[in-house]
């Protein structure tokens, strides 16, 4: 578990809701390798999302113990979570998540500038012609299809060559064709930068492109297999 990127022991989520406590993780074990891509399925309520969110520090466990990027998310305060995602992770949502009143560069440069890269804008405008959108730089969000609202989002996630990449379904406002095509660039730039990747999908054909498929089932892992 020591040389793990992510590992997780022991882990429980318990949210409150308006019917009382819904427990939405159960004993989750788990570890993910440096360099290793993992898709987490499975049914929609099964708890994949919120994994994925407590591997991040973007949300807390209730009981057990979940490691990231070498630190005991269980340990820091807000303060040191982004501290700790700054430059080493990289989040792609569904929904996009661009700041509306940011040309497409800028979106892509807030990351770089956060980790104090002196050389931010220059990055964020190769990254933009690495996702084909170097004619779109100027452009803002609401300007944008979303294809391309997605591919600054990947541009976005990976500049600052983070070691981590997290993605929430992120082809499931798309086209199939647009989806195939980020999907792509997704694994594409992971590899250039020897990032982890761990994603979240409904697709079969897009977790069987992973190393392994971790399947979950009513907030408990069900098998965690080859893909």
């Amino acid at each position: 578990m020591t040389s793990s990127i992510v590992s997780l022991h022991n882990v429980g989520l318990t949210l409150r809701s308006g019917m009382g406590q819904v427990e939405i993780l159960r004993d989750i074990s788990m570890a993910v390798a440096p360099g290793e891509t993992l898709a987490l399925v499975g049914p929609s309520g099964s708890g994949k999302s919120s994994l994925l969110m407590l591997m991040g520090g973007l949300e807390r466990a209730t009981t057990g113990r979940v490691t990231t990027l070498g630190k005991d998310l269980n340990s820091l305060d807000e303060d040191a979570l982004a501290r700790m995602r700054r430059g080493a992770m990289g989040v792609v949502f569904q929904s996009f998540n661009l700041i509306p009143t940011m040309t497409a560069l800028e979106n892509v440069a807030v990351p770089l500038e956060l980790a104090d890269a002196q050389d931010a804008a220059a990055r964020a405008a190769a990254q933009l012609e690495a996702v084909g959108l170097s004619a779109r730089s100027g452009h803002y969000p609401s300007q944008m299809s979303g294809g391309e609202q997605q591919r600054v989002a990947l541009a976005r996630a990976t500049a600052p060559r983070p070691r981590l990449i997290l993605a929430d379904e992120p082809t499931g406002n798309l086209d199939s064709a647009t989806g195939a095509a980020i999907i792509d660039l997704l694994f594409d730039l992971s590899a250039q930068h020897g990032a982890t990747l761990i994603l979240v999908t409904h697709d079969a054909e897009l977790a069987a492109r992973c190393d392994r498929m971790v399947a979950l089932h009513d907030g408990r892992i069900q098998e965690s297999v080859p893909a």
